[in-house]
């Protein structure tokens, strides 16, 4: 069966040899962020109870949880939430199949509920955050559409995109905010969740600046402040170091008036408590990260089914393709892929799937195309291995 795979060179400066480069990422704890978590962590909950009680994932969708912020009263030492972060679980799921009714809704809110708590260590779930579950119901008749029996339909006509290998400053502001939560943190337990992470980079010069919500009740005062300030900023730079040798700077939460006493300090660790609304989608794309520099897709990928929902297959598919590529190929500065649906036809079957390449200079272009060509190709033969991917949590959304 042959499929439509183009590769071509792509004639363009390497990232890494551009003048400016940018990128963000927002920590687990951000608004928009727990957004995405919770709608993916509903989807997987669903796809296990759907696979439990039939056999196979029943047609869902939870990719429009929304998050209302509260008003809370941060203190060194303490403080307290006045109004709790109002969160709503909105979508679509299937309710009722074969004459056996499923509990989505109850399933939906036990997945959040332990998702936050695993999520953002310092919240109270009895007083810090309502959360509510409004999922319409989701059609009965896809049974055809979602049997494993036969390759799934294109719900839509979308596409997906990705990118390989992440430059040195993609690494640099993706793992300064994984290590900040999940080393520093055990240190330092102030550091709250909510992390963004700007990186710039002018030729060799980083500048990294990091908003961090702190929590209150582990900080004694403004001078216990100002220390762990010192020493997330030392951290931070001694971790870019493992990734470049450029000159790298950072500056934690730019925004504080040391002398006023006004610091990005919480209850919770996260802005949801005072301010800050979220929405699945408006984050990071599926790699993790927001990068202008590179081709991005607009579409949500946390909490879309992983059956036929091109809006979360083809942006995973093509992220996995893309770093595959990468790998196997050494001569490869850059891989951007694109994989385009129809509606209604197979999701093996994309009406393209486009890898463009920039090659080292010299490398054997003929030769790199069909290793592409057999990467791209053996992904879309067994594409219904992102699914299981997905369910088991082996890949994340956001």
């Amino acid at each position: 069966m042959m499929r439509n795979i183009k590769v071509e060179k792509l004639v363009q400066t390497p990232v890494e040899k551009q003048q400016i480069e940018l990128v963000e990422r927002k920590g687990v704890g951000h608004p928009d962020s727990i957004s995405d978590g919770l709608a993916e962590a509903i989807s997987r909950a669903l796809c296990k109870e759907y696979i439990k009680k039939f056999g196979a994932v029943l047609h869902h969708n939870t990719d429009e949880t929304q998050i209302v912020a509260g008003r809370s009263h941060p203190e060194f030492g303490g403080g307290e939430v006045i109004k709790p972060i109002y969160t709503m679980l909105v979508g679509r799921a299937t309710k009722e199949f074969d004459g056996v009714e499923i509990p989505a809704e109850a399933v939906a809110l036990a997945a959040a509920h332990e998702y936050v708590r695993n999520t953002i260590a310092d919240i109270d779930l009895e007083r810090d955050m309502i959360i509510d579950c409004k999922l319409g119901t989701g059609s009965s008749d896809l049974r055809d559409v979602f049997s494993r029996k036969r390759m799934p339909i294109a719900n839509d006509t979308s596409f997906g995109v990705g990118h390989a290998p992440f430059s040195e400053l993609e690494q640099i502001v993706y793992n300064t905010e994984r290590m900040l939560i999940t080393d520093l943190k055990k240190k330092i337990p102030g550091i709250g969740e909510d992390i963004k992470v700007m990186g710039l980079r002018d030729t060799n010069d980083i500048t990294l600046t990091i908003c961090s919500g702190m929590v209150g009740r582990h900080i004694d005062d403004l001078d216990h402040y100002v220390s762990i300030m010192e020493e997330m900023q030392d951290y931070v730079v001694d971790l870019a170091g493992k990734y470049t040798d450029r000159n790298v700077v950072a500056r934690i939460n730019a925004a504080d008036d040391i002398e006023k006493c006004s610091v990005f300090l919480t209850v919770t660790g996260t802005s949801a408590e005072m301010g800050d609304d979220g929405s699945v989608g408006r984050g990071n794309r599926c790699n993790g990260l927001i990068t202008p520099n590179r081709p991005m897709s607009m579409e949500a990928t946390s909490g879309k089914n992983p059956i036929n929902h091109i809006g979360k297959i083809y942006n995973l598919i093509s992220t996995q393709m893309a770093k595959d590529i990468a790998n196997a190929l050494s001569e490869v500065d850059e891989v951007h892929m694109r994989i385009l649906s129809q509606i209604g036809q197979p999701i093996d079957q994309p009406l393209v799937a486009s890898a463009q390449i920039i090659p080292q200079e010299g490398a054997n272009f003929t030769s790199i195309r069909s290793e592409a060509e057999s990467v791209i190709d053996d992904w879309l033969a067994n594409i219904t291995k992102i699914t299981d991917m997905v369910i088991k949590g082996d890949l994340d959304t956001f």
